[in-house]
């Protein structure tokens, strides 16, 4: 068994039970016919599980343009290790907690001047400097079923072989999405995952 160990973000300073660490790790399993697949592991679950529809960043359809000419939702990413994440859009204003996960997507809410308001995958909210963000696109496996595994599979159908298996939480670079699947590169394993089941993309977003 390898193990791969990340920090996902410290603690809220108002409300710890909110925020948890993430531990992934890659574990082996055979399977009937010989063959083996990946099963992708972040750790301890998420303290509280949202079912589709609670969560903005998963359920949004409409848009409009904000002040920098950019739609309003959309995802970004984080752009560095350490991201503080402000009460309000100033340094003037205290930190509501801190990110530690380059490459974390979340979705930008609102926009004032050079800040933009964001919201993470468990409904945190706060405002973030626009220069600690970039617009590639990652994706996470969404909590909805914490203790049901993702299949990440050989190609965009459900009867297609499994090519590994993504807990709650795991972070995924995006490829391309067709509106159901999205191919997706998890730590060097390519596949394609349903859609519906990963925050960072809209239901029925196609991304290039």
């Amino acid at each position: 068994m390898t193990s791969l160990r990340r920090s996902h973000m410290q603690p809220r300073r108002k409300a710890p039970s909110q925020r948890f660490n993430i531990i992934a790790s890659i574990c082996v399993l055979a399977f009937a016919g010989g063959g083996v697949a990946a099963v992708f592991n972040p750790g301890p679950a998420p303290q509280q599980a949202f079912a589709a529809g609670d969560i903005t960043g998963s359920t949004s359809a409409l848009q409009q343009l904000g002040p920098s000419g950019f739609p309003l939702p959309r995802f970004v990413v984080l752009k560095a290790n350490k991201v503080n994440v402000r009460r309000g859009p100033s340094s003037d204003h205290g930190v509501a907690f801190v990110f530690q996960r380059k490459g974390l997507p979340v979705e930008i809410t609102a926009e004032f001047e050079n800040w933009r308001k964001i919201r993470d995958a468990d409904g945190a909210e706060g405002w973030i400097l626009q220069s600690m963000l970039t617009g590639i696109r990652n994706v996470t496996v969404a909590d909805w079923a914490p203790d049901k595994l993702l299949s990440l599979r050989a190609s965009p159908t459900n009867t297609s072989g499994i090519t590994a298996q993504l807990q709650a939480g795991v972070l995924a670079k995006v490829e391309s999405c067709d509106g159901q699947w999205c191919a997706l590169d998890v730590e060097g394993h390519d596949g394609y995952a349903d859609q519906s089941m990963l925050w960072g993309v809209y239901p029925g977003e196609v991304v290039d």
